[in-house]
């Protein structure tokens, strides 16, 4: 039996599976022929956990059950910017977990963040194997170029805790570019555009043969197709609450019913000019009458709409082409990546900015996936993959907690990985004992807007005057981007190391209770054959043949209207309004956050070395 590994892109909103097969990428569909499987898991009643397709449609049916768009959330701290916003528009219970991480609160269990994508990662994995007929152990898994060393690690863990060896983290954007250019034998420049479904990235390549080579990448974590459905989501509910004088918002049910609706006109109008919404039974009102909704929303109306967000995206891209040194007249092509790309706002955007057509045999829903299923088979020796060389970069800066607050980097953000870089420092007094090295990345000198990776005491150098005793510390980046960093006495050898994890996420214990408790075993088994008996919305992109397709502008959705009003709900949803109301209706402005010791020790590289002391 040969010895195969797969790639997988773990997404936001989909998540899609891949194999190299006589050298050519071959993405893997379900026993439905669904070539994407939602990224939703469903927590039953009796224990069991059901992943994907069929999951999501209890996102309507048992909200505060159904995770959704655990992507966003994961290896984020719970006082995150992005954690509030998911606690205010999700009705599943997000909680906070020690070390200010997020725990996911269903029925009478806590789930971490690693072990929600984990079961994504055991659907995708069980896909494979209904597919290929054999095991699957080994896997490149893909995240956005600019997760942090937080999110990387935590998608590590994730694929970990789903049985999978994880040969590599691989950016998103690289692995599109290699899908590319696998094989072509091109000499280009391109820029991948990648909207996904919660992260923006733009990472800029040079393509030489079988040399794929990451210029300058940058990217926005806090924007992508969930906040494009956001606008048509308040769209709606606002105009809902200017006729009926009831807020959808705050019904869970109502609420999910809208965002269903937003996506799937976001979905619509990638196709068609217009698309109608008719929701039958949004909510009731306090007689018992159903309050219903029928909505015709444009391409221009949802442009409008949505306009600022694309503009963003420039933003983003005007700061990688500076850090390459390019101009867009110096690129070869432009690749699109992420479904919210079919979009013609979208498209016609990236052509004005680019100067020129996106690229049109790629698909974008489907190429990250194919890219990491060929950086797996180089990564396993694979003939047909083997020649092909990664060179990639780190997205962010690594820096070191120095006194007055600041952070000074020690490798800055597109230098190329995997790399090793010290820097020396002092203890900022006399005869000190220990230091407390504090470790952040990102691009601000102001230590508090920075994310904070983790921090270590460090004892055992040489006690003495300040200007007599040295510390190194040296930051080490492998290829996967997960950082590790090292302190050490130059003069006794004493040190004292650490990989720097998520300091709110898994510990070594964490980690090794769930694997023991392997509670991602209850996912369902992937059908080997479909179920008559399961209701399903098929779409068109679900319908597409086996081999893959290079129409970018192929339909998400059959008809130019949906109705989300005959549902069965759950009562033992409704039960749970009440206390899941309350914590809507908590102060968006309440302040958590967590302490940061002052710097003890300053950089002897600095200019002013006074100046420098942690």
């Amino acid at each position: 039996m040969a010895n195969l590994a797969v790639g997988i892109d773990l997404g936001t909103s989909y998540s899609c599976v891949s194999v190299l097969e006589q050298g050519s990428p071959r993405v893997l569909p379900n026993a439905y022929g669904e070539r994407t499987t939602a990224s939703v898991v469903f927590f039953k009643p009796d224990g069991q956990i059901e992943v994907g397709n069929h999951a999501k449609a209890n996102i309507i049916h048992h909200p505060v059950h159904t995770v959704s768009s655990a992507k966003r959330l994961i290896g984020r701290f719970f006082f995150s910017e992005e954690v509030k916003k998911a606690r205010a528009i999700y009705a599943y219970d997000i909680r906070e977990a020690p070390n200010h991480g997020v725990r996911i609160g269903i029925r009478d269990e806590q789930f971490s963040l690693p072990e929600i994508s984990a079961m994504v990662i055991r659907e995708v994995k069980q896909v494979a194997e209904a597919q290929l007929g054999q095991p699957v152990t080994q896997a490149v898994i893909t995240v956005p170029a600019y997760f942090n060393d937080n999110q990387r690690q935590a998608t590590k863990d994730a694929g970990k805790i789903a049985g999978v060896e994880v040969l590599r983290i691989l950016n998103e954007p690289t692995a599109a570019a290699l899908a590319y250019g696998f094989g072509r034998g091109i000499n280009q420049r391109v820029a991948v555009y990648d909207f996904g479904g919660g992260t923006f990235d733009i990472s800029i390549l040079e393509i030489g043969k079988d040399v794929f080579e990451v210029l300058a990448t940058c990217g926005d974590t806090f924007l992508g197709g969930d906040d494009l459905d956001d606008r048509v989501l308040d769209l709606l509910a606002d105009e809902f609450v200017a006729r009926h004088g009831i807020n959808p918002r705050n019904d869970p049910h109502a609420f999910e019913k809208l965002k269903a609706a937003a996506e799937e006109t976001k979905k619509g109008l990638s196709v068609e000019d217009e698309f109608r919404v008719e929701i039958t039974d949004v909510m009731k009102d306090k007689s018992g009458e159903s309050l219903a909704l029928d909505r015709t929303i444009t391409r221009v109306e949802f442009a409008s709409l949505v306009q600022d967000l694309v503009q963003r995206t420039f933003k983003v891209c005007d700061e990688a082409l500076q850090q390459s040194d390019l101009t867009t007249r110096d690129l070869d092509g432009v690749i699109l990546v992420g479904g919210p790309t079919r979009l013609s706002v979208i498209r016609q955007a990236v052509t004005d900015y680019f100067q020129q057509e996106p690229k049109a045999d790629v698909d974008p829903d489907e190429v990250v996936a194919m890219g990491a299923a060929i950086h797996a088979a180089s990564l396993i020796g694979q003939d047909a993959a083997a020649d092909s060389i990664l060179l990639d970069v780190t997205p962010l800066d690594l820096r070191i907690g120095v006194v007055g607050g600041f952070a000074e980097p020690v490798i800055e953000s597109n230098t190329p990985v995997p790399i090793e870089q010290s820097r020396r420092f002092t203890p900022a007094q006399d005869n000190q004992e220990s230091v407390s090295i504090r470790v952040y990345q990102g691009d601000s000198r102001v230590a508090e807007e920075n994310e904070l990776l983790g921090q270590f005491e460090f004892s055992g150098f040489t006690k003495g005057r300040r200007s007599e005793v040295e510390i190194e510390v040296a930051f080490e980046i492998n290829a996967d981007g997960i950082v590790e960093v090292t302190a050490s006495d130059p003069n006794t050898g004493e040190q004292a190391s650490t990989s720097i994890t998520l300091s709110s996420g898994l510990s070594d214990g964490d980690l090794d209770n769930i694997l023991r408790r392997d509670r991602t075993a209850r996912v369902a088994a992937a059908d080997v054959t479909p179920s008559q008996s399961s209701p399903r919305h098929e779409t068109r992109s679900e319908k597409k043949s086996p081999e893959p397709s290079v129409d970018t502008t192929e339909a998400f959705v059959e008809s130019d209207a949906i109705d989300l009003g005959d549902l069965d709900l759950d009562d033992e949803d409704l039960e749970i309004d009440e206390e899941k109301q309350g914590a809507w209706d908590r102060d968006e402005n309440e302040e958590s956050g967590i302490a940061l010791f002052d710097a003890s020790v300053r950089d002897l590289s600095a200019p002013d070395e006074s100046s420098e002391e942690l």
